[in-house]
């Protein structure tokens, strides 16, 4: 396993102060995002949308497989962060649907992370990788992929 699929995020619920402008500054996506976070724990949820809207992205959220589905047929995104364990589906399937629908880049949010997880994603559809507790200066790098 690689030091992407390893990491650790910060989402200690605001043990860091996220209005500071210097961290702001610091993080310049290129442009804002358009992102579907889909995730059924809501303290992850609410903490990545918080820290997501923060630094300027258009966030619209899903805590199950067939939320997501119906906001995907409702609405554009630039980038779906999602689960892959939901309550009612898979994040397999969700991703799968949603690049069928249009071009969209997908991120894992998981702690599925073997080789194999790694290898179902990509051929479900996932551009990224990313196991949980997710590390939000890898997150950060790949939303600046997406958005350059």
């Amino acid at each position: 396993m690689d030091a992407a699929q390893n990491s650790v995020i910060g989402l200690r619920g605001g043990s860091e102060n996220m209005s500071d402008e210097r961290t702001r500054a610091s993080y310049n996506p290129g442009k804002s995002l358009r992102i579907l976070v889909v995730e059924d724990h809501s303290d992850t949820l609410q903490a990545l949308s918080r820290l997501l809207s923060h630094f300027g992205h258009e966030i619209s959220l899903a805590n199950t497989a067939q939320t997501a589905l119906n906001i995907i047929e409702s609405k554009e995104f630039d980038v779906v962060l999602c689960d892959i364990a939901l309550p009612d589906g898979s994040g397999y399937d969700v991703i799968a649907e949603a690049k069928r629908k249009r071009p969209v880049k997908a991120v894992a949010l998981t702690g599925f992370s073997t080789t194999e997880d790694i290898e179902r994603g990509k051929q479900a559809g996932f551009d990224f990788h990313l196991s949980k507790p997710v590390d939000f200066h890898e997150l950060r790098a790949v939303l600046g992929q997406v958005a350059a």
